[in-house]
This record gives structure tokens, sequence and C-alpha cells, in this order.
């Protein structure tokens, strides 16, 4: 009978660890649902990109990564993207952002078939770098992100 106190403690802190690590999990991260595939999806985020004038600096297929190492992915790739005057405003405001620039849009399959596409928010990447002072192209970044993200899932 002693035990079970004991017992209930330790599921206890299980059961917080788990939930505390599940709600860090996304933290930072938007997520839409696309109607596409991940290739697809990718093709028509890389479209949009381009026809917005931003530069796409490259495109990572992370399942053909695995397949040459005799590995297996569901599909994954990641598009790296961005706009140098946008970008150099905010790492004049705090240079260390520079390290989550330039942007990136993962596109996975789930485990369900389902295809997500998700990016950075930069609210999330104004706190982490304490951005002071760029308010206005933060603002102007999370509108072109959403409108990039809606049409690249529709």
């Amino acid at each position: 009978m002693k035990k079970f106190p004991q017992i209930a403690a330790i599921a206890g802190s299980i059961l917080f660890a788990t939930a505390t690590l599940s709600a860090h999990a996304g933290d930072g991260l938007i997520r839409l649902k696309s109607a596409s595939s991940v290739a697809e999806t990718a093709d028509k985020l890389e479209t949009v990109l381009k026809a917005k004038g931003m530069t796409v600096f490259t495109r990572i297929n992370h399942t053909k990564g695995a397949e040459s190492v005799g590995l297996s992915l569901r599909p994954t790739e990641v598009v790296v993207f961005g706009n140098p005057k946008i970008g150099t405003l905010l790492m004049n405001c705090s240079p260390q952002v520079a390290i989550d620039l330039p942007q990136k849009a993962l596109i996975q399959e789930d485990d369900q078939g389902q295809v997500w596409l998700s990016y950075n928010d930069p609210q999330y990447l104004a706190e982490r770098h304490d951005i002071q002072g760029c308010e206005m192209p933060l603002k102007k970044v999370a509108g072109a992100l959403n409108a990039f993200a809606q049409k690249a899932t529709q």
C-alpha cells in the first residue's frame, strides 16, 4: 500500500514531463494543411515565391537524402528562401536572427498521409532574438509568409 503514493508521484511527473514536451514540440511554428502532395506543395511555394520577387536559395529533398543512404523517410522537403532587403533590416535590429535566416518552409507528409507546410512564426523569432525596433518589417514578413503559405497549400 505504501508504494502506491510513490507510483502516483512518478506517474504524475511523467505526465507533466510529457505534457511539457508536447507543448514545446511545435513552439514557434505555424502549420497549414495542404491539399496537395509534398512535391506539388513545394512546387507551388517555389512558384509563388519567385513570382513575388523572393530569392529561392535551395530546395532540399530529405526523402531522397535518406534513400541515398539506404534509409526511408516519408515525403519531406525544405524550401530555403528570403529577401535580402528585409533580412538585412532584421539583422540590423538583432544580428543573431541571422541564425534563422534565410527563412525556411518545411513541407512534410505525416503518418496519416496528410501534407503540412510549416514555417517559423516571425513573432517567435522576434521574441527568441529580442528584436527591437523592427515591428513594421516583422508585420510585413508575417503577412507575406501567410500569403505564400496559403497559396502553396490550396
